[in-house]
């Protein structure tokens, strides 16, 4: 399972049934999940702890040091999930120790080819990342959410659960849950995720209330204030409109509007 070019530093911890190709180098302090597949020629730096059955194509390059000035070479770590499909050149960079010191990816993920993710990213579980997607550093993803080719968020955004980025769509501020975002060099709002949503069984009427809330926080002319209000009243009756403004309030960059 473990191919005889391939270099592996002796305190990496490896598990069952892990498979390792040709010319693949584990660095120290890297822990991997049985049932792992990776291809050739991929480099895995630690502190990485990498879950069960990921598969990781040839050339990727997994937790690597930050790009990051202020690194001053602190321990930091990378932790990824398990079931995640990482393909070639993809690059996923360690924490730094001022941004929480972690960056996390969680379960059943697609990191198609050439795919970044900077340091202290915290992404969900079941997202997809396009080719030539790429995250900043300190950006939050949330779950079932899909970056189109060419797509990318700038450092410190937020983007909620459901959302999708258009290609080539490049993101400076926070986009809440179930939006889409459309090919814009600053990105804009264009509606909702509606096909995505309803791929993943959301019902026509929690389809209904979020179009609402969208309609009261883009369409209806009102301010940011005053959209909030009619958003409280609105999440009373819906877990979904409670999210999106639960995401309204953590924003820290602003949101896209």
């Amino acid at each position: 399972m473990i191919h005889p070019t391939a270099q592996i530093d002796p305190s990496a911890v490896i598990g069952a049934n892990v498979s390792i190709g040709a010319f693949t180098v584990i660095g120290a302090d890297v822990n991997i999940g049985e049932g792992t597949v990776i291809g050739p020629h991929v480099v895995i730096h630690g502190p990485t702890t990498i879950g069960r059955n990921n598969r990781i194509a040839q050339f990727a390059s997994i937790g690597g040091d930050p790009q990051d000035m202020k690194y001053q070479g602190e321990r930091t770590e990378l932790v990824i999930g398990d079931n995640n499909l990482i393909r070639e050149f993809v690059t996923i960079n360690r924490g730094t120790g001022e941004g929480g010191g972690v960056t996390r990816i969680g379960n059943d993920n697609w990191l198609l080819a050439y795919v970044h993710v900077a340091h202290d990213c915290q992404v969900g579980n079941h997202t997809i990342f396009s080719n030539y997607s790429a995250l900043a550093g300190h950006v939050e993803v949330g779950d079932w959410t899909v970056f189109a080719g060419y797509s990318g968020a700038h450092q410190f955004c937020k983007v909620g659960e459901h959302a999708f980025i258009a290609m080539g769509c490049l993101l400076g501020a926070d986009v809440p849950p179930f939006l889409m975002m459309a090919n814009d060099q600053g990105g804009r709002p264009r509606g909702l995720n509606t096909t995505g949503l309803k791929r993943r069984g959301f019902e026509p009427d929690r389809i209904t209330a979020i179009k609402r809330a969208y309609r009261t926080l883009y369409t209806s002319g009102l301010s940011l204030a005053e959209a909030r209000e009619q958003l409280v009243a609105q999440a009373k009756d819906s877990e979904d409109v409670r999210a999106m403004l639960d995401f309204l309030d953590r924003s820290e960059r602003g949101l896209a509007r």
